[in-house]
């Protein structure tokens, strides 16, 4: 419908519905400016190429707020980045695990079990240089992963001497070189080289050491590897082609001689505590031996316990004997209880190195972790603060834990 005739010859307009320009009302102030302009354009879309590119990040949590929100925007609609990026997620989790990833001491032992269950060795190792096998082993793989800067890296080397513990400072490479020069004991045995040359004497093990140290005309680094992983693959080639015939052939150690089983068993304990002291020294996560050998290693300690403590006896360190009796015969004894990996009984005769240690004749009793009591053994830890039970003859007890710390030397 339209408006009449207004009079003035206009056709009449509905006024009310047409808005007279001038000021506006106070109520339109509180209208939103922002709907009448218009919207600023979005990012572009990411294409699936830039988007898949971008997991990586993405699994790391590397990606912006922006690229964030379209990687999983897209990992809702395309299956294949999906999975790629679960499998990117696991492999970072590896990366950030709290498990140390230092192999287990076992594995090469249950890698060689294998192979050899298919295929026996012609020459096998014995069993009684199979921990010094494992543990030179050990050693080379920490050494392979240090850097040229940490042979130089300070270690300080522990033992006790008579009622105190003293210590040696050297370097990661001057550990290895002593690791070597004592193994040369070993090595003169059985007819080898000596890696302080023809003509030397195989003299004790720290003087030994200190004469190879004081021969080098410079500081020892990290060329001096290669020498004693190859003195080790030697020895150990060597006891296995002899046979049995060899496993007593004497080793001496100037003072005293073990025979050639016990003498590797020992070196192997040696290469493990010193291995240990090296990767502390570099930060280094370091397992203790296999349970099995670590038996063998407390055994002979427990074994070596009887005379050492006569010789202190002898040397006024140690309380006099008790009970003497005839050799062979049971006498007073100290129960040895090792708790932990390695673990067991043993019975420490007391008065005399040729009495039999023995249940009945215990008048005391020590309770100690496996891994504590080689670190006593080691001189690492003061005899007054090893055993984590005691109970029974305290002088009785404080002579074992002393001649047994005094089984450490450089």
């Amino acid at each position: 419908m339209t408006g009449g005739n207004d009079g003035n010859g206009r056709d009449g307009e509905n006024l009310g519905a047409r808005r007279i320009p001038g000021p506006r009302a106070a109520a339109d102030d509180s209208e939103d400016l922002t709907a009448m302009t218009p919207p600023e354009p979005g990012p572009p879309a990411l294409s699936h190429k830039v988007l898949k590119s971008l997991l990586g990040a993405w699994a790391l949590a590397a990606c912006s707020a922006e690229e964030t929100a379209a990687v999983e925007d897209h990992l809702t609609v395309c299956a294949p980045c999906a999975e790629e990026a679960l499998r990117l997620r696991d492999a970072v989790g590896l990366l950030h695990s709290d498990v140390s990833l230092d192999l287990d001491p076992m594995l090469r032992a249950r890698v060689l079990e294998g192979c050899l269950g298919r295929r026996p060795a012609k020459i096998p190792v014995p069993a009684w240089a199979a921990p010094y096998d494992a543990e030179t082993a050990r050693l080379d793989a920490l050494l392979r992963d240090i850097g040229d800067s940490e042979w130089h890296a300070p270690v300080r080397l522990k033992w006790f001497e008579g009622e105190r513990q003293v210590n040696r400072k050297t370097t990661v490479a001057g550990v290895i070189a002593h690791l070597m020069a004592v193994d040369g004991l070993v090595s003169t045995a059985l007819g080898l080289d000596d890696p302080l040359g023809a003509g030397v004497k195989p003299l004790s093990p720290t003087e030994r050491t200190e004469t190879y140290w004081s021969a080098a005309f410079r500081p020892p680094t990290r060329a001096v590897r290669e020498p004693w992983r190859d003195q080790s693959h030697t020895l150990i080639r060597t006891v296995s082609f002899a046979g049995r015939g060899v496993a007593e052939q004497s080793v001496p150690y100037g003072d005293f001689a073990l025979p050639l089983q016990d003498s590797l068993l020992e070196r192997a304990f040696e290469c493990w505590v010193h291995g240990g002291d090296i990767a502390d020294a570099v930060d280094y996560p370091y397992e203790p031996p296999a349970a099995a050998h670590l038996h063998r290693m407390i055994d002979l300690a427990a074994r070596l316990l009887p005379a050492t403590l006569a010789g202190r006896r002898r040397a006024g360190l140690a309380a006099p004997a008790r009970q003497l009796v005839t050799a062979g015969s049971p006498g007073r004894s100290l129960h040895l209880e090792v708790e932990g990996r390695g673990g067991g009984n043993w019975y420490i005769a007391l008065d005399s190195p040729a009495a039999v240690g023995s249940p009945d004749h215990t008048v005391a009793q020590v309770a100690l972790d496996g891994v504590e009591f080689c670190r006593l053994v080691a001189g690492h830890v003061p005899p007054v603060e090893a055993a984590a039970g005691q109970e029974g003859d305290r002088e009785a007890i404080r002579d074992v834990l002393f001649a047994a710390a005094s089984l450490s030397r450089l």
